[in-house]
């Protein structure tokens, strides 16, 4: 049985749930209290707080919810490198209430004139405005199924023993690369109600160097060093001045730790890290394969470049089928890349490779 919301109107169970509690996704986490009562957490006057659950019934006890969410956190975190890195520099935006919204509407804006330059100020400047243009990114749920036999669930209890969360660190896993995948590019592009998510690798209208491939005859690390200075200076040239993230392939790791010159204990990539404006540098492990394993990745940490847009973190729901003999459980999160560029096509991003 499929559960749907057609027109307005919620088709299931489920989606019954989900619409009559503004699509709260922590209305399908409920858990079994202390007192053996059933309890969902809600915002209640801008708290959370522990509410009776009357529309759905609980099978796990809230540590063995903790047990479930820490499998999927700890599985999820190191796929998670490129995102990471957004969020560390408050490269964000959180939509409320994702669940009810399929795309999100920005806006891209043009540059207006120079300011002018006189003795008394007197003179008639251009006046002009900017001019902005309607775009739409879609907001999909990235998700991974698993269950649980609810004979599982008692065994477990009697034996003393916590649930086995392989699967559900597995799932977590999956998400997780999902997300990574999509905002460096390796996973495709996505398009819905006319937006489509790039990533970096794939966005139409980023900039593009060819670099020399460090397995080439001739190459040497100041060979790296010249383009990534090049590299730097293509940005500049589109008014895009820093600070900057460089991302290599996975090729390149091998190469990054050698020696820079003969007879000196410096590093490739210590060597690089002296370049002005680039914050840091590092290998992503889903920028490797045919086609990407020497490429390198330069990106403006600014949010008029990039951001990563999240309308739900990953989180876990739960739900029964089977009369109630089968738990199931979805690992989901609504996590997109929005790559960003203005009116004149300017975009912050370079990504290079060899030919």
């Amino acid at each position: 049985m499929n559960d749907f919301i057609l027109n307005g109107q919620a088709h299931g169970s489920i989606a019954s749930i989900l619409m009559s509690n503004g699509f709260d996704s922590r209305t399908l986490r409920p858990y079994i209290g202390d007192d053996g009562r059933h309890y969902i957490t809600q915002n209640v006057n801008g708290k959370d707080q522990a509410v009776l659950c009357g529309n759905a019934t609980a099978t796990l006890r809230k540590d063995e919810w903790k047990t479930l969410d820490q499998a999927v956190i700890a599985a999820a975190k190191p796929r998670l490198k490129a995102v990471a890195d957004l969020r560390s520099s408050g490269l964000t935006y959180s939509v409320p209430n994702a669940m009810g919204k399929t795309i999100l509407e920005t806006e891209t804006q043009s540059d207006i004139n120079d300011a002018d330059v006189s003795m008394d100020g007197l003179r008639q400047g251009a006046n002009d405005r900017p001019l902005y243009e309607l775009t739409s990114l879609p907001l999909p749920i990235i998700h991974k199924d698993f269950s649980f036999s609810a004979r599982q669930i008692a065994t477990s209890r009697n034996g003393g023993s916590p649930l086995d969360t392989t699967m559900a660190a597995l799932a977590g896993r999956k998400v997780a690369e999902t997300i990574e995948k999509m905002l460096i590019g390796t996973y495709g592009t996505y398009a819905y109600g006319g937006g489509t998510i790039y990533g970096y690798t794939n966005y139409t209208n980023r900039l593009t160097k060819v670099i020399t491939s460090p397995d080439a005859s001739g190459w040497t690390p100041a060979t790296l060093v010249t383009e990534l200075l090049a590299m730097k200076q293509q940005l500049k040239n589109v008014y895009h001045y820093g600070p900057y993230r460089v991302y290599f392939g996975s090729g390149w790791d091998q190469y990054l730790g050698e020696d820079y010159k003969a007879g000196t204990d410096k590093s490739l990539m210590k060597r690089l890290e002296e370049i002005s404006d680039i914050t840091s540098l590092s290998t992503l492990d889903y920028l490797s394969g045919t086609g990407y394993l020497f490429d390198i990745i330069m990106v403006q940490q600014t949010s008029d470049v990039i951001r990563e847009v999240i309308g739900m973190d990953i989180t876990t729901m739960q739900w029964e089928t089977q009369g109630g003999l089968m738990q199931n459980f979805k690992v989901m999160a609504i996590m997109v890349p929005q790559i960003r560029c203005d009116q004149n096509l300017n975009c912050g991003l370079l990504h290079a490779g060899p030919v």
